[in-house]
């Protein structure tokens, strides 16, 4: 009796798929604000293992935010940090011989990470000034939606568009 309840158990238990899916191993809420998207941006600049010296100079820019635009620092930086995402982007098709730029639609969390990336990359391609500064002059751009990170979202866009003939390409 006891025996044949143990197999019907485990009969009623589902297979396991073949190939779980990948979850990531998530990610821990900055310290002051208790904001993913923050400490998603602090790990993108961290700069050969220097968390702390990255996190300082986000403190510091946001605090310049503050005081530049007399609104909400996480507010500012959420919203530039949207106005940056990409909607769609161009990826390298190799067909028959010829490689074709063929526009495809970006995910929301690549999205995220290419806008966090540009920020980055930007702030950090300014020279003379302290990164603090540099991060709070290109958050407040993107806010607005002017500066050079708007501008590399506006170049994909365009990119995207012009190669709009090879989009049956995509698979």
């Amino acid at each position: 009796m006891v025996a044949k309840r143990k197999e019907e158990e485990q009969e009623e238990a589902p297979p396991l798929p073949l190939h779980p899916k990948v979850t990531g191993r998530g990610i821990k809420p900055d310290v002051k604000y208790g904001n993913l998207l923050v400490s998603k941006f602090i790990n993108c600049m961290t700069w050969e293992g220097k968390k702390t010296v990255a996190a300082r100079s986000f403190y510091e820019a946001m605090d310049i935010v503050a005081e530049k635009t007399g609104a909400d620092p996480i507010e500012v930086f959420t919203t530039a940090v949207n106005n940056v995402r990409p909607v769609v982007e161009v990826k390298s098709r190799r067909v028959g011989g010829a490689t074709y730029q063929v526009p495809v639609e970006v995910t929301k969390k690549r999205a995220q990470s290419l806008a966090i990336r540009w920020i980055v990359q930007i702030a950090r391609s300014k020279k003379g000034r302290p990164m603090a500064k540099k991060l709070a002059d290109e958050i407040i751009a993107a806010y607005k939606k002017e500066g050079d990170a708007i501008k590399k979202r506006e170049d994909t866009h365009k990119m995207a568009e012009a190669n709009k003939a090879f989009a049956h390409f995509a698979w």
